[in-house]
């Protein structure tokens, strides 16, 4: 039986060269309520309307700053050399396409849980600005050119997909005029899935943008949240055929220096969603068989330096574990203890990313809402 107490508005801080048992608190904008019970003892970090208006401001600060920018341009000619705004319209502050894309899904994902927000109306506002008839349809016109057949593949048309999805289940004016726009973008993408994915021989297993089940991953939770058969039957199939046979990840070569998300996890997470109860504790017993084991435990990334804009990625690493760990975790009682690793992994890196530079700022928000989305107590 678990027991919860809210305490005063704090996080838990740690230094790269502290252990958790030295652990301090600090001031911060984030709620953590105390849970125990006869086998763990952990804090939850939890979203409340205080911490959701701190961190839009995350987001609100970087969606419409357009320098400095990282296009990943291919260019074909003079003709293509333009300013992020005029190439990108919608989608071009935040320092690259795919984190603006994600910051307009960070504002959405607050303002549907906490719609009495300071800023509402300017959110709002600023989103249907942003997101609009015309800006969509220069984004589909980039995406149709010659050299731009793989842009942002498939990171950045993973965050599209759950940019949609987002919006798709927002109630409301807003929502419906913010999906009839961007609906042009959202089927060229999910094209591209399908164009793509059977042309796919092996998966890519890095820790950064082209892992391959994360962009599965998130594709397959829109297709399956509109119920778009083909999409979601595809990504099945894709993910039986890439992962299926994968026996004993090597989870201690994680992390690598970079990575701000988990190979072995992304692929765990994705089969999940993919295989049947019964057949995912078969599959997860044979490719992570450490994990069911009450006594598994999983050091967080350390980040030696948050002003680089690549070793912050580690405090990355730790939200998107911390999802992955509570989307396995999900429905199985046996693999509750994979909520403690979760929520030590979020509450290592939550506290930093409202002081942190632009480096982390720009993007971070947005993968610390999605974990903190994740936490269910």
């Amino acid at each position: 039986m678990q027991k919860y107490i809210l305490l005063p508005v704090i996080a838990l801080v740690f230094s790269c060269n502290t252990s958790e048992k030295e652990k301090q608190n600090e001031e911060s904008v984030f709620t953590i309520a105390s849970a125990s019970n006869d086998e763990f003892n952990y804090n939850i970090p939890k979203l409340d309307l205080k911490s959701a208006n701190t961190l839009a401001e995350l987001p609100l600060h970087c969606i419409n700053i357009e320098y400095p920018n990282k296009l990943s341009q291919t260019l074909g000619g003079d003709e293509d050399l333009k300013s992020p705004n005029v190439l990108h319209p919608a989608f071009y502050g935040c320092f690259d396409w795919h984190s603006a894309v994600h910051g307009h899904w960070s504002l959405i994902s607050l303002i549907k849980s906490f719609p009495e927000m300071e800023k509402a109306e300017e959110i709002k506002q600023r989103l249907l600005q942003n997101i609009s008839k015309e800006n969509i349809e220069a984004e589909v016109a980039y995406f149709m050119g010659k050299h731009n057949k793989s842009y942002e593949r498939t990171y950045g048309w993973a965050w599209l997909l759950k940019l949609a999805e987002e919006i798709h289940t927002w109630d409301g004016p807003t929502g419906r005029e913010l999906e009839a726009n961007l609906e042009p973008l959202t089927s060229l993408i999910i094209e591209r899935y399908i164009e793509f994915l059977p042309r796919l021989n092996y998966p890519i297993r890095v820790g950064e943008h082209p892992n391959t089940a994360f962009g599965l991953s998130f594709a397959w939770d829109y297709a399956n949240t509109v119920n778009h058969v083909e999409l979601k039957k595809l990504i099945e199939q894709r993910a039986k055929d890439f992962y299926l046979k994968d026996t004993d990840c090597p989870i201690t070569w994680e992390p690598s220096g970079y990575d701000f998300l988990s190979p072995c996890l992304e692929e765990a997470a994705l089969m999940k969603r993919v295989l049947s109860t019964a057949e995912f504790k078969v599959w997860v017993n044979l490719f992570f068989p450490q994990l069911r084991k009450k006594n598994f435990e999983l050091e967080t990334g350390k980040v030696s330096d948050r002003n680089d804009g690549k070793l912050v990625h580690l405090d990355g690493v730790n939200f998107s574990r911390a999802w992955s760990l509570n989307k396995i975790a999900e429905g199985l009682p046996k693999y509750e203890h994979l909520k403690y690793i979760a929520n030590r992994h979020i509450n290592y890196s939550l506290s930093s990313i409202i002081d942190d530079g632009y480096e982390g700022g720009h993007w971070l928000g947005s993968f610390a809402i999605y974990a903190l989305n994740s936490v269910k107590e």
